[in-house]
């Protein structure tokens, strides 16, 4: 007997079954009374969690990003300590299918730890097959039960434009990311938060959004250096779009920092061999997923998690991408 068969009976999706099954609210008392009653007619049982196996899966939506080997370096430390493997996984981003996402439910890993944003149907799904979950770097605000680590953007925006302003600089622009994605909103307001404390006006002529690319960001950061009034600095919302923003100003004669000075956030190991090496946020990857990987691991062994959501804090790393404006 298996939940998606008490679906298909109910007549209801696989998710409303597990809210059911796990006393979770959002179903209405005739739906839930329909699968309570084909539950106790075929005597279903929850999964146990005792026949996952010793695996994490490792999920993400898109595996040719930098930040994927600092990842899962994290992810196998910890896994070689506990002595679990670990799978990789690709899927949602460039597959329409749900085949991948399917393999993954039926391989019942002993824990998932999702660098994709989970759906509230994929999340139930893992719930229902009893497979403990953690979100990495969540984009979007979660409800309250699911787990998490997160770096603290907020405070990573704020401190790279108060390194800015403390150098001088009045007038300094922001590459931020897609208006849509959690931790660039958090980034955006640090940044605003910065200016304000140090008196400057917030100005949303040197706000440009774009995507998190070297392409984007030179598109973006072309148009931000084409006013009259250019800005001297410009703080990027990764390090991606930082290089972008590096391109934008040799196209249109400048120096970096000697005209222009530059700041990203991630602290990629390739921006320590650019030209300037690039100031930039330090977001630790390896050690979010470090964290990441204990607490989903500790949730497959049925302990509690201490919290539910966890920020492990960001550092500034100065190079030699900014000084003082020019005078």
């Amino acid at each position: 007997m298996t939940i998606a068969y008490i679906a298909e009976s109910a007549g209801v999706s696989v998710p409303t079954v597990s809210k059911v099954i796990n006393g979770k609210s959002g179903v209405s008392a005739e739906t839930r009374a329909r699968v309570e009653e084909l539950v106790n007619r075929h005597g279903y049982r929850k999964p146990s969690g005792s026949n996952r196996s010793n695996v994490v899966e490792l999920v993400f939506r898109e595996l040719t990003s930098m930040w994927a080997v600092e990842i899962i370096r994290g992810v196998e430390r910890v896994a070689r300590e506990h002595r679990v493997g670990v799978l990789v996984s690709e899927f949602g981003l460039h597959d329409a299918s749900p085949s991948t996402w399917d393999d993954t439910v039926s391989r019942r890993p002993n824990c998932v730890l999702s660098v994709a944003q989970l759906s509230e149907a994929e999340r139930e799904e893992l719930r229902a097959k009893g497979i403990p979950f953690v979100v990495f770097d969540p984009t979007t605000e979660l409800p309250d039960d699911v787990p998490f680590v997160g770096a603290t953007n907020w405070s990573g925006g704020r401190a790279a434009t108060r390194h800015l302003t403390d150098l001088g600089h009045r007038r300094i622009a922001m590459v931020s990311g897609p208006e849509d994605v959690l931790c660039c909103d958090a980034r955006l307001d640090g940044y605003r938060s910065a200016l304000r404390a140090a008196g400057l006006p917030v100005d949303p002529a040197l706000v440009a959004h774009a995507d998190l690319t070297v392409e984007d960001g030179r598109v973006a950061a072309r148009a931000l250096l084409a006013g009259a009034e250019r800005p001297t600095a410009v703080f990027a919302a990764n390090d991606l779009q930082a290089l972008g923003v590096y391109q934008a100003a040799r196209e249109l004669g400048l120096r970096v920092p000697d005209d222009l000075s530059v700041v990203g956030f991630d602290d990629l190991p390739v921006v320590a061999w650019v030209d300037p090496p690039l100031t930039t946020v330090h977001q630790p990857l390896t050690e979010m997923a470090v964290a990441a990987t204990e607490l989903a691991l500790a949730l497959g062994r049925g302990e509690q998690a201490p919290r539910t959501g966890l920020e492990i804090a960001t550092t500034l790393t100065v190079r030699n991408s900014t000084a003082p404006p020019a005078s």
